[in-house]
């Protein structure tokens, strides 16, 4: 076996050769590269949480910087809501004050009061509900109707007559004689209210709640 100088050995801090210096130098910056991409490579011992866990503190970072950047817009008031009933019976109400002169044309005095009779009623609060008020039963003294009118309006009409139809379809005896007239149970029904003879009450409420429960008989025909 031959023998090695010292000097001859590579990485040896007596060498003293071109080539081993070389050797030497190339050694530690691969061995600097590795270092660097190990720091670099995600940690394979917690999986996704050690993932997440080293994203945390970039993701709280961007928010944060979000934030910061996002101008701050105050709270804006929701704007009303447009009353269009209202709207209508004022513009019906202009057009029939309009009209009332026929022809002639409404002075500026006369539109500059219309104009505040117009504003006055818009500005005035709507009570829908009195919340302190308790729903009575107003009595009818004397068989005397005190709610509406004295006579049933045509919608009270339309609702008797159709719902008395459907009892007479489905069978109930009828409270008059069948009129020679009649075709149908429609036309049955209407003989009976003509003559105020189905059992039927109406109820009138008014918008604070009360009302007044009126037996058919009392209205006028």
């Amino acid at each position: 076996m031959s023998e090695v100088n010292e000097s001859e050995m590579i990485g040896s801090p007596n060498a003293n050769s071109t080539d081993s210096d070389g050797r030497y130098k190339k050694g530690e910056e691969e061995a600097s590269s590795a270092a660097e991409a190990a720091a670099d490579a995600p940690s394979t011992t917690g999986g996704k949480e050690g993932d997440a866990a080293a994203a945390m503190p970039a993701a709280t970072v961007m928010a944060a910087d979000d934030d910061a950047s996002a101008p701050v817009v105050p709270p804006t008031e929701p704007e009303p809501e447009e009353n269009i009933g209202l709207n209508r019976a004022l513009e019906s109400y202009r057009k029939m004050i309009e009209k009332k002169d026929g022809d002639t044309p409404l002075t500026e005095e006369e539109k500059e009061s219309l104009e505040k009779k117009l504003d006055e009623m818009r500005s005035r609060d709507v009570v829908e509900k009195v919340a302190d008020h308790e729903p009575v039963e107003i009595p009818c003294k004397n068989q005397k109707v005190t709610v509406g009118p004295p006579t049933l309006t045509r919608f009270e009409k339309a609702r008797i007559m159709g719902a008395r139809a459907l009892q007479l379809s489905q069978g109930a005896p009828p409270f008059i004689p069948i009129p020679k007239t009649a075709r149908t149970s429609l036309d049955i029904s209407m003989e009976e209210l003509e003559q105020r003879v189905i059992p039927i009450t109406i109820r009138r409420v008014l918008p604070n709640g009360d009302h007044q429960n009126i037996p058919i008989s009392y209205f006028e025909k």
